[in-house]
């Protein structure tokens, strides 16, 4: 495993994290990426259905966008049944 690989986050807490480390308000990020307020905080509480290209233009604020990410497939089937 590469040593520099950011650790996975919740999408969540990622926004988050990026939006403070910038010194963004919720405000300040729903203006610069485009989407209104209630998009960003419904994303940083982790609403579970949102539309991916919002949640791109705010990615693509910090030079990120949603992709497939490897998991534990056996683990998830384990979990939900």
């Amino acid at each position: 495993m590469d040593a520099k690989k950011e650790q996975v986050l919740p999408l969540s807490r990622f926004v988050k994290q990026k939006r403070k480390q910038a010194g963004l308000t919720q405000i300040d990020l729903a203006d610069k990426a485009g989407v209104g307020l209630r998009f960003v905080r419904e994303l940083e509480r982790d609403k579970p259905t949102l539309q991916m290209n919002k949640v791109n233009q705010v990615l693509m604020l910090f030079g990120y966008e949603l992709g497939p990410v490897p998991m534990d497939r056996q683990k998830w089937i384990d979990e939900k049944g």
